[in-house]
């Protein structure tokens, strides 16, 4: 009987150091930090499941590259040559969808002004502090180059291959096309990252990509809570309790930018002017559970409103997004009555206008 109860004590001790309360993974992807949580799961199993949503995550990285060669880089180079391009299965679904999301937000977020982008000079890991020629300047913003002007043959829309079975074709007359999906795959890979971890039995995780972050379940008793930084300090000026599937992104002037002649210029171009945006510091949206797609949405629907300044109750209407906090260009928090209800400031003294 001794015997018994000692074997029995020893297989609870084997199995209670088999399974630590966190499993932490951190890689640098898409040009940022990345971080994954898994809590109350067996070593081997979060760790597989971590890697795995890491390689997804590199996979992602190279296939969509905006500047490194990629499935991406050569839809641009054939777009610039006014030929027609054989996109794959995944490129066209990812084509169709932020066609979709920039039609909604009436192209405030627009991945077609890559072009813009790469002329102020963030198609690079180091900005200079220059402005980009002015007639360069002046010929994009004439061509006003979009996403809309990419045309996809009517298989693409269903998922459908070209007669050769490799894939479906991309076409647009408008040669200032080229596409960057720098404001929106970081999103599609926590939805990516969301399923990968549920598929292999992880039910309570946080992944957070540069700041855009999904969470599964909890954190034992507790839910996920995590930061906002504020956009002009190091510190987080606020904290928001994250649900089951629940994602949150922020879009904001401080980690991708330069400064020249006193003035900002950040990594969110106006597709209006084809120039960086000045007319927010930071927006930060949380996308709620129910949302097919919350972590591609946190991601995508943060820079319309970035760029919508003082406009931005109106496109988060149109949007149906509920939980907005805004930093104007002032630095005055702005948010709506559905963030006031979650956010929690980290000083009683900050103040924030809540604007319907």
């Amino acid at each position: 009987m001794l015997r018994s109860a000692l074997l029995l004590a020893a297989l609870f001790l084997l199995a209670g150091c088999s399974r630590d309360p966190l499993v932490t993974r951190e890689s640098f992807v898409f040009g940022t930090r990345v971080e994954i949580l898994i809590y109350g799961a067996p070593r081997d199993q979060a760790a597989a499941a971590a890697a795995e949503v890491l390689a997804e995550f590199d996979r992602l990285h190279r296939e969509f590259h905006a500047w490194q060669p990629s499935q991406l880089t050569a839809l641009n180079d054939d777009i610039a040559a006014g030929k027609p391009h054989i996109v794959s299965a995944e490129l066209a679904e990812l084509l169709n969808n932020a066609q979709a999301i920039a039609r909604q937000s009436d192209y405030l977020f627009d991945p077609g002004i890559g072009a813009e982008v790469k002329l102020w000079g963030f198609h690079d890991d180091t900005f200079k502090p220059q402005l980009p020629d002015a007639t360069a300047l002046a010929t994009l913003k004439t061509a006003k180059p979009s996403i809309s002007d990419i045309v996809m043959d009517g298989m693409c829309s269903g998922r459908a291959r070209d007669k050769a079975g490799s894939g479906c074709q991309v076409v647009t007359l408008n040669r200032s096309v080229a596409l960057d999906f720098g404001g929106y795959l970081k999103g599609v890979a926590l939805d990516r990252a969301a399923a990968l971890l549920r598929a292999r039995g992880i039910n309570n995780a946080r992944v957070n990509i540069g700041g855009n972050i999904i969470a599964l379940g909890m954190k034992g008793t507790q839910p996920w809570r995590v930061g906002i930084q504020h956009p002009r300090s190091t510190g987080p000026m606020a904290s928001v309790e994250l649900q089951d599937g629940e994602a949150i992104g922020t879009s904001g002037d401080y980690q991708r930018y330069f400064e020249f002649g006193g003035k900002r210029y950040c990594h969110l171009i106006d597709p209006r002017t084809a120039s960086p945006s000045q007319n927010s510091q930071s927006v930060t949206i949380l996308i709620p559970a129910n949302h097919p797609m919350p972590g591609m949405m946190s991601d995508a629907d943060s820079k319309p409103l970035f760029i919508a300044g003082d406009e931005w109750p109106a496109v988060a209407r149109k949007l149906g997004l509920p939980n907005v906090l805004r930093v104007d260009a002032q630095g005055k928090l702005q948010l709506t009555p559905g963030m006031k209800a979650r956010i929690k400031f980290e000083s009683a003294a900050q103040q924030a206008t809540v604007v319907p």
